[in-house]
């Protein structure tokens, strides 16, 4: 074996092949691996996105494994912080580059296992070589969103995190102030500036001086909050944004809700049938059947879990507000009168069934059968 290697090494074989690139993408660096499925591979490492020097390896390891200049180059990195941004400087330079999911790629199921950066380009690269080589079921290909889809996420995930940050400083004060046995109703509310004008003599001036930070931090994320919310409703009132709009035309669908849907799934992925769709936010059913074992394990949740939550919580809010849709009979039907533990499984089920009405009504205007638009205006 060791002979037949050395052979093909050092015998001066054709050039019109392709070249075979794997990154392991770092903070500070960056691992480049290239094969050409015949060589052993080349392995460079770089300063973390230093574009020339990827392109100097490039053109070493096609010169290392005698390809044309010209030679076609296939890429591929794992979906992560560096994003989108890379792909598309490989796809303008000529190379064709996949991003893929990390959870999608296999490992062997030892209790220990060996993992470098080292030994993860090389199975990187020996997976994008089968990938090629017709095994398209190798791992899992990530959708790419354009510029503008991926930017027009930005406001909703802002306006989440910022509502977190909300809740973070509003329970802060409310645990500094119980230190001393001081409990204000709301610290968000309209009356909280008065209340804490008159009680806070009751603070020792240090603890009082903190809460007077975090207060101003609050007010800071709150002013922030409504500029976004303000901003969104502007849009909206100027037919600037007709998807989200399209969706809260439906009861127990509101801004938030529409402009997630939207943004982060039907305004920019197209979907061939419902299984497809149901994939793409992880509502997919894994079964086990081997031998004499037949067991469901729930639902896959290899999606996109913002969609995924949002769904959950909206199949609760659609039996409320939807008590007529054909959905609310279905799940009264299934799961109404079992146990918590079954009704929390058919919310799942009915999370998946909505998922489907929304995205008939959002491609086709197919309102779900029995449910009801909120009234003109709202």
């Amino acid at each position: 074996m060791k002979l037949t290697q050395t052979g093909l090494q050092s015998e001066d074989t054709a050039a019109a092949g392709a070249l075979y690139m794997s990154f392991e993408l770092g903070d500070k660096t960056w691992k480049l691996t290239f094969g050409d499925g015949r060589r052993g591979p080349s392995r460079f490492t770089v300063a973390a996105g230093d574009k020339a020097a990827v392109l100097q390896c490039i053109a070493k390891a096609k010169s290392r494994a005698r390809l044309e200049p010209q030679a076609l180059v296939h890429s591929c990195y794992e979906a992560g912080r560096d994003g989108w941004w890379l792909h598309r400087w490989l796809n303008e330079q000529g190379i064709h580059n996949i991003v893929v999911d990390s959870s999608s790629i296999e490992v062997h199921r030892r209790a220990r296992r060996a993992k470098t950066d080292r030994l993860d380009g090389d199975k990187l690269l020996a997976m994008l070589l089968r990938y090629h080589g017709g095994e398209t079921r190798v791992w899992s290909v990530v959708h790419e969103p354009t510029l503008e889809d991926e930017d027009a996420r930005r406001v909703h995930r802002e306006l989440q995190r910022l509502k977190r940050e909300r809740t973070a400083h509003t329970n802060r004060i409310a645990e500094l102030l119980v230190l001393h046995n001081l409990r204000p109703g709301h610290v968000c509310g309209s009356d909280w500036r008065g209340w804490w004008d008159a009680h806070q003599s009751e603070v020792p001036p240090l603890l009082r001086a903190e809460i007077e930070r975090e207060c101003e931090r609050l007010e800071l994320v709150k002013r922030q909050i409504q500029a976004i919310d303000k901003q969104r409703r502007q849009e909206l009132a100027h037919d600037l944004q007709p998807a989200v709009a399209q969706l809260a035309k439906l009861r127990a669908i509101g801004l938030q809700s529409a402009w997630v849907l939207a943004k982060e799934l039907f305004e920019w992925r197209h979907f061939a049938n419902r299984r497809e769709l149901a994939a793409s936010v992880g509502l997919t059913p894994t079964p086990y059947n081997s031998g004499g074992s037949q067991i469901e394990q729930g639902i896959g949740k290899a999606g996109n879990k913002r969609v995924r939550t949002l769904l959950v919580e909206l199949s609760w809010m659609w039996l409320r507000l939807q008590p007529d849709s054909d959905l609310t009979h279905w799940f009264d039907r299934r799961f109404a009168a079992g146990s918590k533990r079954m009704r929390r499984v058919g919310i799942v089920a009915l999370a998946r069934r909505l998922l489907i009405a929304l995205w008939r009504f959002f491609t086709d205007g197919v309102i779900p059968a029995g449910a009801q638009l909120k009234p003109a205006g709202r």
